[in-house]
Order: structure tokens, then sequence, then C-alpha cells
């Protein structure tokens, strides 16, 4: 490995590279505040979240479905949009690996859902990368944000960046493929998926479901012309973005803070499993 791309001079030439002239101007939106919105789920206290993070959580169709998961839960902003969204007969199980992490998203559910809501959310602390082993097909709709390189906050701290190397984004990938392979396994015939990150790189975003498609003859992409509009015309309201302005991707969708006021990075895709033969 070039000993270049290491720290703060391999992050700059690395991401410099991927991006070309926009780095500049990308960088620089990343160093800013990311764009916050309130989210209220009807409990005592507000949420605030990246606008970018709350239009991909509203991407996800919720209407029909019973069984919920979000695989990846804390902190636990993207698991509230879920919660307040859902029907009144569907329950969310919210699962989290990190004790802190688990610790922080009850104490958000606790506090952001009124108690009708809350007694139809299940936190869970697990791996969700072996779930699968006991829960395949068992859930209608599955959101997976996906533990990322997060450049945003890497490019925030001085500590992180120092230690950057090419290789974070491979141990990283690594794990995305374990809970997205384990994700599509429990996603029941029929049901939507929505993967997301706040990376900006292809090998943890495109790249992943490219690896499922390949995968899976049962998955397929969801392209822009098959969302609803009335959920992009009411993410578009809540979060000030337009859908037409999200920059496409070949699997995807991607909103990037230098042409968004701030808000991102968020990649997402929406994948559906097909019926059974």
């Amino acid at each position: 490995m070039n000993k270049m791309l290491r720290g703060a001079e391999g992050f700059e030439a690395y991401y410099a590279e991927l991006y070309g002239a926009r780095w500049q101007q990308l960088k620089m939106a990343l160093l800013r505040e990311p764009r916050y919105v309130a989210w209220n789920s009807g409990g005592d206290e507000q949420y605030f979240l990246d606008s970018a993070s709350l239009y991909a959580a509203l991407m996800l169709p919720l209407s029909g479905a019973e069984r919920i998961l979000d695989l990846c839960a804390a902190p636990g902003g993207k698991t509230l949009v879920l919660a307040s969204r859902m029907d009144s007969d569907a329950v969310l199980t919210a699962n989290e690996l990190s004790s802190a992490r688990y610790c922080r998203l009850v104490r958000v559910l606790d506090s952001c859902l009124p108690e009708s809501v809350r007694k139809r959310v299940q936190t869970v602390k697990g791996n969700g990368a072996k779930m699968c082993v006991k829960c395949t097909e068992q859930y209608e709709r599955i959101l997976l944000d996906a533990p990322c390189s997060s450049e945003r906050h890497v490019l925030a701290d001085k500590k992180y960046l120092s230690q950057w190397s090419p290789a974070r984004i491979k141990t990283v990938a690594v794990e995305q493929w374990a809970l997205l392979s384990s994700a599509y396994r429990m996603l029941a015939p029929g049901g939507y998926m929505l993967y997301s990150t706040c990376a900006l790189c292809h090998e943890e975003n495109d790249g992943m479901i490219e690896k499922l498609l390949s995968k899976f003859d049962s998955a397929a992409c969801v392209y822009s012309e098959n969302f609803p509009k009335a959920i992009t015309d009411s993410a578009r309201q809540r979060c000030g973005i337009s859908f037409e302005a999200i920059e496409k991707t070949t699997c995807g969708f991607h909103i990037l803070p230098d042409v968004h006021d701030g808000a991102g990075p968020i990649y997402f895709s929406l994948v559906k499993k097909a019926q059974h033969a």
C-alpha cells in the first residue's frame, strides 16, 4: 500500500482522486455544521437529525407492513421515523450490538415516543450479522443504516484523520456485507429493504448493492420512477430536499452537502425481494 495514502495527506489524495475538481467544495461543506431538522414523534421530546438522514428514512414504504426491523438502530433517529410512520397494527424491532449505544437507543425511544407507539417497539441487543440464522424471511420491511467510514466525522477529528488509511474502507465493507446479506435473508418475499450509509466511497454504497444483486437473483433495486410520489413529496416538505435534485447512482441515490446546503452525506438504495415462484 502506498505510504502516502495514510493520515491526513492520504485522505486528501484518496478523495481528491475520487471526486476530482469537486472535492475541495465538498470537503468545505463536510467541515461545516450539518443541516439538522426536528422530528416530533409525539413523545415528550423532539429529536434532531441530519435532514438527509431523515429523507432516507422516509423512503422506506411502510404501509401494509406488520413486521419491521431496524437492524443497526442506535442512536435512534431513524427508528423514531419508522415508529411514528408505521401502521397502527405494526411492530418494530430495533436492534443494536453495542451496549453503550443500546442504552442510548432506549433512552431516545423512551423520551421521544408516546406510550401507545413505544409499546410496539421492541429493543434487542444482538449481532445483526448473525440474526438471520434464527429469523429467515421474518420481516416485511428492513432498514439497514450500516456502520461506515463516516468521512464527515473523520475530517472533524484530528486523531481519526491521522489514523486514516484505505484499509479502513476495506474493513468496514466486510462488516457491511455481513450485515447486508443477513438483512436480506431476514427480508420476507415481496418485502422492501432500505440500505443507507453516510459514506462517500463506491465500495460502501453502490458496491454493496451490486454485490447483493449478483448474489441473490430475487433482489432488485427500486429506481426513481417507482418511488411513490406521496412519499417523495412528503420528504421534500419535511427536509427541504427535492427528489429530482438528488444525485442518482447506479443502484441508489446520494445526498451530498455541497449541493444540499450542508445536508448529508447520505447514500440510500431501496431493494425489493421478489415473491417466491
